[in-house]
């Protein structure tokens, strides 16, 4: 169950990384940085990286039981 919620949020984390860096394009289309992460910030896809870290972190940190297999 770690494995899957691990790979869960690894995908989460690439998905919208890779948005907020296609949204840098907007720096040449004259956004300053306060414009551009309010974009950001308002954009539900950029998102999926706070989602993304926090079900990473839960599964780095999550106590298992007593029988899981630690590799």
């Amino acid at each position: 169950m770690r494995i899957v919620l691990f790979l869960i949020g690894f995908g989460l984390m690439t998905i919208g990384s890779t948005y907020i860096i296609v949204y840098l394009n907007l720096f040449s289309f004259g956004y300053t940085l306060k414009e551009y992460l309010m974009f950001i910030f308002t954009r539900y896809e950029c998102f999926y990286v706070l989602i993304g870290l926090t079900l990473l972190t839960i599964t780095i940190y999550w106590k298992g039981e007593s029988d899981d297999l630690h590799l």
